[in-house]
């Protein structure tokens, strides 16, 4: 990508969008578009396609997304299908209708099988049963890795996919009903401190095993596979590396400094037992993850505790 080069970011204030901004800006690129969801409503396809025909950006990162973790997915089904077809379709149509020269599209691990053999391969895509949890979810991230794809054979297009693991980090959503695990373990923590709970509850057994990656390595592989790879398949981003909640619940309690104790309440679903990627595509490539999980998780803890 040119430095001065046309590039709009499609959900720049979410995790990974303010992340790909972030790096972009201080890798020197200086012609990036924004909107707020007030400014462009992606799931309104006449907007969409008035801001492509005014603005006809270069290169295009499809991070908007509506995101949520197992509350999230279980209480919101149609929303998540729906919302996440729609802006998918808008953004990956209007790219090419407007000569965008490339698109990089994210997706999710949890397009893959339920029971996936691990380390969960690309290959593994559409080989078993999604976990029901999030499955309306999947299955539109799903379609926006065909529509890519689709594109490309039929009209020879350059969209690309990437497929990150548990992500984590600045502008992360905190809520305690619809975040994903991490931030809500985070805020759980450092409430519990601040208001001297004596224990801190976490959902399910705390078996589950969970890869998570930072959002600046996150941003950093997009940004890396926009400038060096062509390929047409989709690429795994992660760490290579997985923990059980348990274990991450404890390195958090201990950054944050949190003293009490853990109940786990079994009445809640784990989701799937294990989620780790096999990122050895993205390592012969020549990326490989910066942050480990006790830098990333201060970094992350920092940045809330300034901006909660």
């Amino acid at each position: 990508m040119e430095k001065n080069a046309k590039i709009y970011v499609a959900g720049h204030r979410g995790l990974v969008g303010s992340a790909i901004v972030r790096l972009l800006r201080g890798q020197g690129f200086t012609n990036l578009i924004v909107r707020t969801h007030a400014e462009l409503e992606l799931a309104d396809q006449l907007a969409v396609r008035s801001f492509f025909e005014k603005e006809k950006p270069d290169y295009v990162f499809l991070a908007a997304a509506k995101v949520g973790g197992i509350y999230a997915n279980n209480s919101y089904p149609a929303e998540f299908i729906y919302q996440n077809l729609a802006v998918q379709n808008n953004v990956i149509h209007f790219s090419y209708q407007s000569g965008v020269k490339k698109l990089c599209f994210l997706g999710s691990s949890c397009i893959y099988p339920k029971l996936a053999p691990q380390p969960i391969k690309e290959e593994y895509l559409l080989d078993g049963k999604l976990e029901p949890t999030n499955e309306p979810y999947a299955i539109a991230k799903i379609a926006g890795i065909e529509l890519a794809k689709s594109y490309n054979r039929q009209y020879g297009t350059n969209y690309i996919s990437v497929m990150p693991t548990n992500l984590y980090g600045p502008n992360d959503n905190f809520d305690l009903q619809n975040s994903h695990v991490l931030p809500a373990l985070i805020r759980k923590f450092v409430e519990a401190k601040q208001h001297k709970t004596p224990s801190v509850i976490l959902w399910g057994s705390g078996k589950p095993r969970r890869e998570f990656l930072y959002v600046d390595d996150m941003a950093d592989a997009c940004i890396f596979l926009m400038n060096n790879y062509d390929g047409k398949e989709f690429v795994n981003i992660g760490t290579g590396e997985d923990v059980t909640i348990l274990e991450v619940a404890n390195l958090i309690k201990d950054i944050v400094g949190y003293n009490g104790v853990l109940e786990f309440d079994s009445t809640k679903p784990d989701g799937s037992p294990r989620k780790l990627l096999d990122v050895s595509k993205i390592h012969s490539l020549g990326w490989k993850a910066k942050y480990s999980l006790r830098e990333g998780l201060t970094k992350a803890i920092d940045w809330y505790l300034a901006n909660k």
